[in-house]
């Protein structure tokens, strides 16, 4: 693991390449579990990273577990026309939830810091991934990013925390797939916590989302934050939206 600490650094033009799974042995005996995986750790604050790679290489999660490219964890990062790529949890957004639900689940770097509220914004981004591949409780907007997924599954896995107002935004982006991805298989997003949030604005659907389009993965409905507005293409079915996704034609006026 890479950790930036700097803040105000500014990077451009760089490549971080990992391949650590969260099944592989840690030197200390254990699994490195999902939060020892990340190639890059940046936690410094005012960082802006511009058409740089994230790459973890350690394969799909079925076979090597989650596998971070990138992990942000400080103040204001902003990310323009870079590349992250990976399997299985390709991108985390800090802050971790309060609680981690099995023993080690947040094994790492930041296991006991304060979970502290965190924005984070990406303009023309590609991510790519295949399960849960943009997770955590951060507030982050994306502006012009394509999500290309390259197995079925789920884009975003939000833990956003009750209190905050917005999770994750995205605006105008592109939901794509890799060849060989079927119809159908993947999802835009699902809980990871019971207040989980996120927001479609004009965004377009490929084929390889489902009709459903959201899932719960078993959480209570009322709590659910999720809200879809204008989008477009063969996976946009707005009539087969779930009772508790908000749907529309418009995002709603921002004041």
């Amino acid at each position: 693991m890479i950790t930036l600490s700097q803040d105000g650094l500014h990077v451009e033009g760089e490549t971080f390449t990992g391949g650590t799974g969260a099944f592989r042995t840690h030197p200390d005996g254990r699994p490195y579990h999902t939060f020892r995986t990340a190639t890059l750790l940046a936690d410094g604050d005012r960082m802006t990273f511009k058409g740089c790679t994230f790459e973890n290489t350690a394969g799909p999660g079925a076979t090597a577990g989650q596998g971070i490219a990138l992990y942000l964890d400080g103040a204001e990062i902003t990310l323009e026309d870079c590349v992250i790529r990976g399997h299985q949890d390709t991108l985390f957004l800090a802050p971790l939830p309060e609680k981690e639900v099995e023993k080690d689940g947040f094994l790492g770097p930041k296991q006991f810091t304060p979970r502290t509220e965190r924005t984070f914004r990406f303009r023309r981004c590609l991510i790519e991934g295949g399960v849960d591949f943009i997770f955590g409780g951060a507030t982050a907007y994306f502006e012009d990013c394509e999500f290309r997924s390259v197995e079925p599954g789920f884009v975003f896995a939000p833990s956003t925390p009750q209190h905050v107002k917005e999770g994750f935004v995205a605006r105008g982006c592109r939901f794509t797939a890799a060849e060989g991805v079927p119809d159908g298989s993947c999802y835009i997003a699902r809980p990871w916590r019971a207040y989980g949030a996120v927001r479609l604005e004009n965004c377009t659907l490929g084929a390889h989302i489902a009709p459903q389009g959201w899932d719960d993965w078993r959480k209570p409905h009322e709590g659910i934050r999720f809200e879809e507005y204008g989008s477009d293409g063969p996976g946009a079915v707005p009539a087969a939206r779930p009772d508790y996704v908000r749907c529309g034609a418009f995002p709603p006026e921002v004041d």
